[in-house]
């Protein structure tokens, strides 16, 4: 259901979703933040965030987009990541601290992104929540925005060609930091495998350019990520 998330200048939109008590047991739930790619909180963002709901977790996509168009909002969002800090980050911490003080809440919260989600996943990774799952997600600048971080569960694809390295990078920023982790590159998966964009006839073209859907890839990173949260979040 959409809902409003409180932020630190105004409320942004949210997509939530509950876990039912006949399948997931009955409350308290972990949480987890689902943070969207550069294309919005679309079909796909809500259909991963019900399926977090179906696991058990009290799940919620704050839509980073509230407040002004697409175009505008990316630009800003790159920017922000490559700093580190902005108004992106105060709206994930909102989103945390809204399902971590929820009455059906164990308080516990983990954080999910994908492609430009991916990296604000990982840097909120030192930010107050205990497990985060950042799938293709750009790496920081700075190894340093990583010190404290908590357990990481990274999900790329080798054939991806805008982030070559990055899994081998991550890890041995990872281990540097003593951070438990679980760091896999997918050899037959490229940019965006665990998303099902609509790209329409654009598809093909897109898995020629490294992108694109990945069942088998998306998969095997969906068991590795709850297995992951099920230890740090349960």
């Amino acid at each position: 259901m959409q809902i409003s998330i409180p932020s630190t200048d105004r409320s942004i939109d949210g997509y939530l979703a509950e876990p039912q008590a006949e399948v997931s047991g009955q409350p308290p739930w972990p949480g987890v933040v689902v943070i969207h790619d550069a294309l919005g909180s679309g079909d796909d963002i809500r259909a991963i965030t019900s399926r977090f709901a179906t696991a058990g977790y009290l799940a919620l996509a704050p839509n980073l987009f509230s407040r002004g168009n697409a175009v505008t909002c990316v630009r800003s969002m790159f920017g922000q990541l490559r700093a580190g800090r902005g108004q992106a980050f105060d709206d994930i911490e909102a989103a945390r601290t809204l399902l971590a003080e929820r009455d059906d809440s164990t308080g516990k919260v983990g954080v999910a992104g994908f492609c430009m989600g991916g990296g604000f996943a990982l840097l909120a990774a030192s930010n107050g929540f205990q497990a985060s799952a950042p799938y293709y997600g750009q790496l920081p600048t700075d190894g340093s925005f990583l010190d404290g971080a908590c357990p990481v569960v990274a999900s790329f694809g080798a054939k991806d060609p805008s982030l070559r390295g990055a899994a081998e990078k991550l890890e041995t920023l990872l281990t540097e930091r003593g951070v438990p982790h679980d760091v896999k590159e997918y050899p037959d998966a490229g940019h965006s495998f665990a998303n099902r964009l609509p790209l329409g006839p654009l598809n093909v073209l897109a898995r020629v350019l490294g992108f694109g859907y990945h069942h088998e890839s998306s998969e095997d990173a969906w068991r590795r990520g709850l297995a992951f949260f099920g230890e740090h979040l349960r």
